[in-house]
């Protein structure tokens, strides 16, 4: 049951384990780090069975391979604990939008540069775009004039990672959260 759990979540790479591997010879490290040797396989399972633990593969690449006597079953387990333990301690950054048109009126900049920066003081990027229309396409300098004046609204809580650029119908400039 815990080894379904384990491919579900494809914590860890699937190891070979006492007969599953098909090697002839392997290096042998003891269940406290002591090196064996080289050893033939059958050898190597009668100490791992001896000393009630299993035999895993954990260099399958070497040459010959590196062959550990370890409590799979713990060893899986702590893999676990820690990638859990490492999913906890990440944070995740949304990217939040913010649309203008470029002859957006100042006080909609300002309602929009407060919004903004609500969002960069929770830590959340902020992507900003100004959608062009019709005859707005042969006038983009405007957007950027649009786009400078909104940083320096948001300046106190946010910088530019991105400057603004041409995509198409839009142009686009990214802010991301200051940091102290």
């Amino acid at each position: 049951m815990i080894l379904k759990y384990f491919r579900r979540c494809r914590i860890i790479k699937e190891l070979q384990i006492n007969e599953g591997i098909r090697e002839r010879e392997v290096r042998l490290i003891s269940a406290d780090g002591e090196q064996l040797g080289i050893v033939p396989i059958g050898k190597a399972l009668d100490i791992a069975a001896d000393s009630k633990l299993d035999l895993v593969n954990v260099a399958p690449n070497a040459k010959p391979p590196v062959c550990r006597i370890m409590d799979y079953g713990k060893y899986k387990y702590e893999l676990a604990k820690k990638e859990k333990e490492a999913r906890k301690k990440q944070k995740v950054i949304n990217v939040k939008e913010v649309r203008l048109t470029p002859n957006i009126e100042f006080h909609d900049l300002n309602v929009k540069a407060k919004r903004a920066n609500e969002f960069l003081s929770s830590g959340d990027k902020v992507k900003v775009s100004v959608r062009f229309r019709g005859r707005e396409m042969g006038h983009t300098d405007i957007g950027k004039v649009v786009l400078k004046d909104f940083a320096k609204l948001t300046e106190e809580n946010g910088v530019i990672e991105k400057p603004a650029k041409l995509e198409g119908r839009n142009m686009t400039m990214f802010l991301a959260p200051k940091t102290e």
